[in-house]
């Protein structure tokens, strides 16, 4: 990255960025990893593993801070299904174990700015079964791959609330930094919710890509699949 320079009147202006355009809507239907897969949600396909995680038989406390609530019945879930996997606004990704072949959550691409290369990882809903695994992990690596390295966007965002301390400690973990807090940010299921931003910007991105590869390479796992060296130490 370049310094940031001054113009004719001695003001500090930013870095050059050159050669920009404005960067792709994001369209793939399949990420691959090594021990994932993330798939465009499809309502026929992927209905019967995520109504487990979305339904009424859901970890209440996966709703805590997520603007929506547990699905009460098969036929609105569906209808959620249809609605996400046909928006033209953010793009819905189901987690595949690719040893069983299931689905174990779901995050989406979404607040895309195409012009500006600004794109936020929401939506992050797990199963119990996900939480804290190898899989968890190298999806949100997947992820960000598409968006920086392939569609090239320059801001790759994280936002929870702010009381979401599980959320905040998985974002630092990845390698997120924190921004601040928009205070007032929402009105959410009849309360106040103050945002935590974070980001991870195209300049970071190498080392922090780097990382992750080390810590999800097969070699940093005993035969059991327990973690030999932390993300932290990697």
């Amino acid at each position: 990255m370049e310094k940031a320079r001054t113009n004719k009147y001695n003001q500090p202006i930013g870095y050059p960025v050159t050669n920009w355009n404005k960067r792709e809507f994001p369209k793939k239907n399949l990420l691959e990893g090594t021990y994932c897969n993330l798939e465009k949600i499809d309502p026929e396909k992927h209905f019967a593993d995520l109504y487990k995680i979305y339904g009424p038989e859901s970890n209440p406390e996966t709703w805590t801070y997520i603007p929506m609530e547990a699905f009460q019945s098969e036929s609105e879930f569906l209808d959620h299904l249809t609605f996400i996997s046909q928006s033209q606004e953010f793009v819905q990704y189901a987690i595949i174990d690719k040893v069983s072949g299931k689905a174990l959550g779901t995050l989406a691409l979404m607040r895309i700015d195409e012009q500006q290369g600004s794109i936020e990882v929401g939506y992050v809903i797990y199963s119990d079964q996900l939480k804290k695994t190898r899989i968890a992990t190298e999806a949100q690596y997947l992820l960000a791959c598409y968006a920086i390295d392939e569609l090239g966007y320059r801001r790759y965002e994280w936002k929870c609330d702010a009381l979401n301390g599980p959320s905040r400690n998985a974002a630092l973990r990845l390698g997120f930094i924190f921004e601040g807090i928009f205070r007032n940010a929402l009105v959410y299921k009849n309360r106040n919710r103050d945002t935590a931003w974070f980001s991870i910007i195209d300049s970071e991105w190498g080392k922090n890509k780097a990382r992750l590869e080390a810590w999800l390479a097969e070699t940093n796992f005993t035969a059991d699949g327990k973690q030999k060296l932390r993300l932290e130490e990697c």
